[in-house]
Protein backbone atom coordinates (compact mmCIF):
# COMPACT_ATOMS: atom_id res chain seq x y z
CA UNK A 1 0.00 0.00 0.00
CA UNK A 2 1.35 3.52 -0.41
CA UNK A 3 0.61 6.65 1.34
CA UNK A 4 -1.69 8.78 -0.80
CA UNK A 5 -1.08 12.59 -0.41
CA UNK A 6 -4.59 14.65 -0.29
CA UNK A 7 -4.81 18.16 -1.29
CA UNK A 8 -6.65 20.43 0.51
CA UNK A 9 -10.01 21.47 -2.48
CA UNK A 10 -10.57 25.28 -2.45
CA UNK A 11 -14.09 26.25 -3.53
CA UNK A 12 -13.08 26.56 -7.09
CA UNK A 13 -11.79 22.88 -7.24
CA UNK A 14 -14.62 21.59 -5.48
CA UNK A 15 -17.01 23.15 -7.66
CA UNK A 16 -14.82 21.60 -10.68
CA UNK A 17 -15.08 18.57 -9.32
CA UNK A 18 -19.37 19.15 -9.03
CA UNK A 19 -19.14 19.50 -12.86
CA UNK A 20 -18.62 15.48 -12.94
CA UNK A 21 -21.14 14.76 -10.03
CA UNK A 22 -23.40 15.39 -12.17
CA UNK A 23 -22.46 15.32 -15.66
CA UNK A 24 -23.38 11.28 -15.65
CA UNK A 25 -27.18 11.71 -14.09
CA UNK A 26 -27.81 14.54 -16.28
CA UNK A 27 -26.86 12.47 -19.55
CA UNK A 28 -28.50 9.42 -18.04
CA UNK A 29 -31.72 11.19 -17.45
CA UNK A 30 -31.67 13.01 -20.79
CA UNK A 31 -31.27 10.39 -23.35
CA UNK A 32 -33.26 7.39 -21.44
CA UNK A 33 -36.23 10.03 -20.73
CA UNK A 34 -35.83 10.33 -24.74
CA UNK A 35 -35.45 6.65 -25.39
CA UNK A 36 -38.57 5.69 -23.78
CA UNK A 37 -40.85 8.91 -24.93
CA UNK A 38 -39.59 9.30 -28.50
CA UNK A 39 -41.58 7.95 -31.43
CA UNK A 40 -40.08 5.07 -33.51
CA UNK A 41 -36.76 4.47 -31.14
CA UNK A 42 -36.10 1.20 -29.84
CA UNK A 43 -32.96 1.10 -27.72
CA UNK A 44 -32.31 -2.54 -28.73
CA UNK A 45 -31.73 -1.77 -32.21
CA UNK A 46 -31.17 2.52 -31.76
CA UNK A 47 -27.88 3.65 -30.45
CA UNK A 48 -28.53 6.63 -28.09
CA UNK A 49 -26.58 8.83 -30.23
CA UNK A 50 -29.24 8.65 -32.80
CA UNK A 51 -31.10 10.34 -30.51
CA UNK A 52 -29.66 13.28 -32.04
CA UNK A 53 -31.72 13.79 -35.06
CA UNK A 54 -35.13 14.26 -35.91
CA UNK A 55 -37.05 17.59 -34.66
CA UNK A 56 -35.81 16.85 -31.06
CA UNK A 57 -32.91 16.23 -31.91
CA UNK A 58 -31.38 19.33 -30.36
CA UNK A 59 -32.32 17.98 -26.74
CA UNK A 60 -29.58 15.05 -27.55
CA UNK A 61 -27.29 17.39 -28.94
CA UNK A 62 -27.42 19.80 -26.46
CA UNK A 63 -27.21 16.57 -23.61
CA UNK A 64 -23.58 15.46 -25.19
CA UNK A 65 -22.34 19.20 -25.15
CA UNK A 66 -23.32 20.13 -21.41
CA UNK A 67 -22.60 16.62 -20.69
CA UNK A 68 -19.08 17.01 -21.97
CA UNK A 69 -18.47 20.35 -20.36
CA UNK A 70 -18.82 19.33 -17.13
CA UNK A 71 -16.77 16.66 -17.52
CA UNK A 72 -14.09 18.75 -18.62
CA UNK A 73 -14.15 20.65 -15.74
CA UNK A 74 -14.63 17.67 -13.53
CA UNK A 75 -11.33 16.48 -15.26
CA UNK A 76 -9.80 19.71 -14.36
CA UNK A 77 -10.67 19.26 -10.46
CA UNK A 78 -9.55 15.38 -10.78
CA UNK A 79 -6.33 16.92 -12.05
CA UNK A 80 -5.75 19.04 -8.78
CA UNK A 81 -6.77 16.73 -5.96
CA UNK A 82 -5.72 13.84 -7.67
CA UNK A 83 -1.85 15.46 -8.50
CA UNK A 84 1.43 13.58 -7.04
CA UNK A 85 -0.94 10.30 -6.43
CA UNK A 86 -0.52 6.98 -8.75
CA UNK A 87 -2.89 7.43 -11.25
CA UNK A 88 -3.09 11.21 -11.05
CA UNK A 89 -1.35 12.38 -13.84
CA UNK A 90 -3.51 9.78 -16.44
CA UNK A 91 -7.08 9.40 -14.79
CA UNK A 92 -8.01 13.27 -15.00
CA UNK A 93 -6.41 13.38 -18.84
CA UNK A 94 -8.11 11.00 -19.93
CA UNK A 95 -10.97 11.80 -18.08
CA UNK A 96 -10.37 15.23 -20.34
CA UNK A 97 -10.12 13.61 -23.46
CA UNK A 98 -13.82 11.72 -22.90
CA UNK A 99 -15.14 14.93 -22.21
CA UNK A 100 -13.93 16.72 -25.20
CA UNK A 101 -14.45 13.90 -27.38
CA UNK A 102 -18.12 13.71 -26.21
CA UNK A 103 -18.75 17.15 -26.91
CA UNK A 104 -17.46 16.58 -30.12
CA UNK A 105 -20.17 13.69 -30.59
CA UNK A 106 -22.95 16.54 -30.18
CA UNK A 107 -21.02 18.75 -32.60
CA UNK A 108 -21.09 15.93 -35.37
CA UNK A 109 -24.15 14.37 -35.57
CA UNK A 110 -24.71 10.27 -36.21
CA UNK A 111 -26.93 9.70 -39.34
CA UNK A 112 -30.94 8.75 -38.81
CA UNK A 113 -31.24 4.89 -39.79
CA UNK A 114 -32.96 1.73 -38.92
CA UNK A 115 -36.24 3.45 -38.99
CA UNK A 116 -35.43 6.36 -36.58
CA UNK A 117 -36.74 9.22 -36.47
CA UNK A 118 -39.79 7.59 -37.37
CA UNK A 119 -40.12 7.54 -41.44
CA UNK A 120 -36.75 6.63 -41.77
CA UNK A 121 -36.62 3.32 -44.17
CA UNK A 122 -35.87 0.43 -42.25
CA UNK A 123 -32.22 -1.27 -42.23
CA UNK A 124 -28.76 0.51 -42.86
CA UNK A 125 -28.20 3.50 -45.02
CA UNK A 126 -25.75 2.82 -48.33
CA UNK A 127 -22.99 5.52 -47.01
CA UNK A 128 -22.26 7.01 -44.05
CA UNK A 129 -22.31 10.79 -44.54
CA UNK A 130 -19.17 12.56 -42.95
CA UNK A 131 -20.84 14.05 -40.27
CA UNK A 132 -21.41 10.58 -38.81
CA UNK A 133 -18.21 8.97 -39.71
CA UNK A 134 -16.75 12.09 -37.35
CA UNK A 135 -19.30 11.22 -34.84
CA UNK A 136 -17.95 7.33 -35.03
CA UNK A 137 -14.68 8.71 -34.51
CA UNK A 138 -15.48 11.08 -31.36
CA UNK A 139 -17.55 8.35 -30.31
CA UNK A 140 -14.64 5.82 -30.28
CA UNK A 141 -12.66 8.41 -28.50
CA UNK A 142 -14.91 9.14 -25.93
CA UNK A 143 -14.86 5.59 -25.29
CA UNK A 144 -10.92 4.30 -25.40
CA UNK A 145 -10.64 7.21 -22.88
CA UNK A 146 -13.55 6.49 -20.06
CA UNK A 147 -12.39 2.91 -20.44
CA UNK A 148 -9.15 3.35 -19.54
CA UNK A 149 -9.74 6.09 -17.00
CA UNK A 150 -11.55 3.38 -14.79
CA UNK A 151 -8.32 0.80 -15.14
CA UNK A 152 -6.35 3.86 -14.32
CA UNK A 153 -8.27 5.01 -10.85
CA UNK A 154 -8.38 0.95 -10.16
CA UNK A 155 -4.91 1.16 -10.27
CA UNK A 156 -5.02 4.63 -7.99
CA UNK A 157 -7.11 3.35 -5.44
CA UNK A 158 -5.32 0.15 -5.34
CA UNK A 159 -1.98 1.46 -4.40
CA UNK A 160 -4.30 3.73 -1.78
CA UNK A 161 -5.27 0.51 0.09
CA UNK A 162 -8.94 0.96 -0.98
CA UNK A 163 -9.70 -2.24 -2.33
CA UNK A 164 -13.22 -1.90 -3.08
CA UNK A 165 -13.13 0.93 -5.09
CA UNK A 166 -10.47 -0.43 -6.90
CA UNK A 167 -12.12 -3.54 -8.29
CA UNK A 168 -15.41 -1.14 -8.97
CA UNK A 169 -13.61 1.02 -11.08
CA UNK A 170 -12.15 -2.16 -13.02
CA UNK A 171 -15.24 -3.95 -13.12
CA UNK A 172 -16.98 -0.64 -14.50
CA UNK A 173 -14.14 -0.67 -17.08
CA UNK A 174 -14.86 -4.18 -17.91
CA UNK A 175 -18.56 -3.45 -18.14
CA UNK A 176 -18.13 -0.49 -20.13
CA UNK A 177 -15.48 -2.47 -22.43
CA UNK A 178 -17.55 -6.17 -23.25
CA UNK A 179 -20.85 -3.71 -24.32
CA UNK A 180 -18.49 -1.23 -26.26
CA UNK A 181 -17.08 -4.50 -27.92
CA UNK A 182 -20.11 -6.82 -28.21
CA UNK A 183 -22.15 -3.77 -30.01
CA UNK A 184 -19.17 -3.61 -32.03
CA UNK A 185 -18.85 -7.30 -32.90
CA UNK A 186 -22.96 -6.63 -34.13
CA UNK A 187 -24.39 -8.82 -30.91
CA UNK A 188 -27.80 -8.83 -30.09
CA UNK A 189 -29.49 -5.92 -28.69
CA UNK A 190 -25.70 -4.16 -28.94
CA UNK A 191 -27.17 -0.96 -28.80
CA UNK A 192 -28.40 -1.62 -25.09
CA UNK A 193 -25.18 -3.75 -23.68
CA UNK A 194 -23.67 0.31 -25.07
CA UNK A 195 -25.78 2.51 -23.30
CA UNK A 196 -25.20 -0.18 -20.40
CA UNK A 197 -21.77 0.38 -20.72
CA UNK A 198 -21.13 3.80 -21.35
CA UNK A 199 -23.64 4.61 -18.89
CA UNK A 200 -22.09 2.78 -15.87
CA UNK A 201 -18.76 3.88 -16.57
CA UNK A 202 -19.82 7.44 -16.32
CA UNK A 203 -21.83 7.32 -13.14
CA UNK A 204 -18.33 5.67 -11.94
CA UNK A 205 -16.23 8.79 -12.65
CA UNK A 206 -19.26 10.02 -11.00
CA UNK A 207 -18.47 8.57 -7.87
CA UNK A 208 -15.07 8.97 -7.81
CA UNK A 209 -15.52 12.81 -8.42
CA UNK A 210 -17.80 13.22 -5.07
CA UNK A 211 -15.29 10.80 -3.35
CA UNK A 212 -12.54 13.30 -4.10
CA UNK A 213 -14.72 16.15 -3.21
CA UNK A 214 -15.44 14.80 0.23
CA UNK A 215 -12.06 13.33 1.13
CA UNK A 216 -10.06 16.53 0.08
Amino acid sequence: MTTVQLHTATPATRTLLAGSVVAAPLFAVVSLTQAFTREGFDLLRHPISMLSTGDLGWLQIANFLVSGALTVAGAIGLRRVLRGTPGGTWAPRLVLVNGVAMAAAGVFVMDPGDGFPAGTPLGQTGTMSWLGVMHMVAGSIAFTALIAACFVLGRHYSRAGRPGFAAASRLAGLIFAFGDGWAMAGGRAGSLTLCVGAITAMVWIAVVAADQRARA
